[in-house]
């Protein structure tokens, strides 16, 4: 089926910031693991595995459209040196995300693309009620907790 090229365009647009959001958690989540933070490690890895279903997701329905999905853009990601750095700059990609769906669900239904739209609001849902909000909590943990016992909790 012919999708409009806007529709692609922001696909696209989705994809690249998905794709860095995956790439963001894959590195934070080694060096969790190589921290030996394994409570950490086992939720930002499975947050790759969520982030790669959401970019697959995107390129079945650029490929649906009959577009060609951009496998190469990326933003740059923002690599955390300490762990409430990296929940941060995790959580400010989630916010990034969730907004780029927003804008693209809203062109879907000026377009009247009701499909993409749908789809879209199942990702949104998971980078807003999942995601987001668990950055969100760990960073209140760290405030809450201090740092020193929250990082003994994740061990």
């Amino acid at each position: 089926m012919q999708g409009k090229q806007s529709i692609i365009d922001a696909l696209n647009l989705l994809l690249a910031n998905e794709l860095t959001a995956m790439d963001q958690y894959f590195i934070h989540s080694r060096m969790y693991l190589d921290w030996g933070l394994q409570k950490l490690y086992e939720r930002i890895d499975h947050e790759v595995t969520d982030e790669k279903a959401h970019a697959s997701a995107i390129i079945e329905r650029i490929l649906f459209l009959e577009g060609t999905p951009n496998m190469v853009t990326r933003d740059p990601i923002q690599v955390g040196h300490d762990v409430p750095t990296m929940l941060q700059n995790d959580l400010n990609v989630e916010y990034h995300v969730g907004a780029l769906l927003k804008k693209t669900m809203a062109l879907c239904e000026a377009e009247q693309d009701y499909v993409t739209r749908s789809m879209l609001q199942t990702l949104l849902d998971d980078t807003e009620n999942d995601h987001a909000h668990w950055l969100e909590q760990q960073l209140r943990h760290i405030k809450l907790l201090g740092l020193p016992n929250y990082l003994q909790s994740q061990l």
